[in-house]
């Protein structure tokens, strides 16, 4: 009984922030071109696209999504989309895994519900298992994207070992390499984790100024920024040196507007290797992948409303903790730690905030 009190407390007031912010309000729906349409090669190799479904683990079986309505003020420019290159595209990257696959749908689903013009958003995933763009076909059929085969044996050697197995996958560091994998022509892209979901429009996360940065991020500077790295790295002037004349914060690199023109002309990507070499011998962080970027962007980053990244709603999934929602208005909730709502929804182990994530979820058979 105690539990079902907290869980309706919580989920009152989740509910209230749903009705009073003007970001949980649903844009008219909008209608994508058919890949069909787009230029032949962002068309997946045959071998690929034939893979059969029925031939896939049943976990990845997943409903049609609704077909979204344009704007009207968006009609006269989104049928003249032919190609990744096109100016009026928005560029989005998100990766694809077997185990956060679930996540990912519910985050395109959650993007193309509340974005005002949904057909000028196109959707680069990153994938170690070329088999998963089936499942993006079939549950988003007229979905503009292009699938990219993210070769883990370039950062085997570079990964080392984290205080969590999961942080240690290959596809956590290809986020890395967009400014490499992604045409020339995409000047700038918005990466995403694969457990969240977007409840506003994201052109306005895309239109965010960067100034001169190349990287633009929420920072949550009350953080002890010193728990991100070990104390061997402080104490040696060498490494904690590179802050020097810097005044650097946390943030979660799960959300992030990146301008790779910049990232591209600088080499950021060598800049972030050279960090998990020296990980290698040194052992200076613990994190994974996320210390690397602090390395070399903290205290140097645009700022970006904390509304687009309320994050940390994952908890710790063992002790069945929840959390709630930060102060402040709401566009992007994002369920970083251990805990992922749809694990949470399988074994009926809600917490309250999960409620929020089940509308997107696209798993399972239609009824």
């Amino acid at each position: 009984m105690l539990w079902v009190m907290r869980f309706s407390g919580f989920f009152s007031a989740a509910m209230v922030v749903v009705v009073l912010s003007p970001s949980f309000q649903s844009f008219p729906p909008a209608e994508a071109i058919r890949s069909s349409q787009l230029d032949t090669h962002l068309r997946l190799p045959s071998y690929q696209a034939s893979t059969s479904l029925h031939s896939l683990d049943h976990r990845f079986s997943f409903r049609k999504a609704s077909v979204f309505r344009n704007a009207e003020k968006c009609c006269s420019t989104g049928h003249e989309i032919t190609g990744v290159c096109h100016p009026s595209l928005l560029h989005v990257a998100i990766t694809l895994d077997v185990e956060y696959l679930r996540g990912s749908i519910a985050a395109v689903h959650s993007i193309l519900q509340h974005s005002l013009c949904p057909e000028n958003i196109f959707f680069h995933f990153l994938v170690t298992d070329t088999n998963l763009e089936t499942i993006v076909w079939s549950t988003f059929p007229q979905l503009k994207f292009k699938v990219y085969y993210f070769d883990p044996e370039i950062v085997r050697n570079l990964i080392s070992t984290s205080v969590r197995q999961a942080l240690e996958q290959p596809l956590n560091y290809a986020r890395n390499y967009l400014a490499n994998l992604l045409e020339p022509c995409v000047r700038r892209v918005v990466y995403l984790d694969s457990d969240l979901v977007v409840v506003d429009d994201i052109a306005k996360l895309w239109s965010t100024s960067l100034g001169s940065r190349t990287i633009g991020v929420p920072e949550y500077c009350h953080a002890n920024f010193t728990n991100y790295f070990t104390a061997g790295f402080w104490s040696d002037k060498r490494f904690s040196g590179t802050f020097m004349g810097r005044k650097p914060c946390y943030f979660n690199t799960g959300v992030m507007v990146i301008d790779l023109v910049k990232w591209r002309r600088v080499g950021y990507t060598k800049r972030i290797e050279r960090w998990m070499d020296i990980q290698k011998t040194e052992r200076i962080y613990e994190l994974g992948s996320l210390p690397p970027f602090l390395l070399v962007f903290a205290g140097r980053v645009a700022q970006i409303e904390h509304r687009w990244n309320q994050h940390g709603l994952g908890g710790d999934n063992v002790r069945g903790s929840c959390r709630d929602l930060h102060p402040g208005p709401v566009s992007l909730l994002h369920w970083s730690g251990k805990g992922k709502p749809w694990d949470r929804l399988d074994s009926r182990r809600l917490c309250p905030l999960d409620a929020l994530w089940a509308p997107y979820d696209l798993y399972g058979h239609a009824p």
